[in-house]
């Protein structure tokens, strides 16, 4: 599906706010409303849209300790390894490791047993960690 500029415009309304109704969107975007509607329910049918969702305030919810970390594996690592809840993210990549894990936790302690159970994955092979220092910018 090619997206043309009112259903970008829409998206990019619905990426500030997607509790807006039609008409507010509708106002902001120069779109008549009926389009508006229309076409949101066409982005969502298409799969353009997968869900909406809140964006929460990592400290607020006492997630502010976040770590990057890239994964080296031997094989594919079970589906329950992926609902850890501190993975909030998880990408498949090229180069010497093959994951990149986006981790959140309450504290360093938090994190620590975290990577002491880690450790005992036998699936994993080497792991390379980053703690993010200042969020600059994120998105849902």
């Amino acid at each position: 599906m090619e997206l043309d500029s009112k259903d970008k415009k829409i998206i990019e309304s619905l990426k500030q706010n997607s509790r807006q109704t039609v008409r507010e969107i509708a106002k902001q975007t120069g779109i008549r409303p009926s389009t508006v509607h229309q076409r949101i329910t066409r982005l969502k049918k298409e799969g353009v849209i997968e869900k909406f969702t809140v964006k929460l305030s990592n400290k607020a919810v006492g997630e502010d300790f976040i770590v990057f970390m890239s994964v080296s594996t031997k094989k594919d690592l079970p589906d329950a390894f992926f609902q850890n809840s501190h993975i909030k993210e998880v990408f498949g990549v090229t180069g010497e490791y093959d994951l990149m894990l986006k981790l959140k936790f309450t504290s360093i302690e938090e994190f620590n047993k975290f990577v002491i159970g880690l450790r005992k994955n036998r699936e994993i092979e080497k792991t390379r960690t980053s703690v993010a220092t200042i969020t600059l910018k994120e998105e849902i």
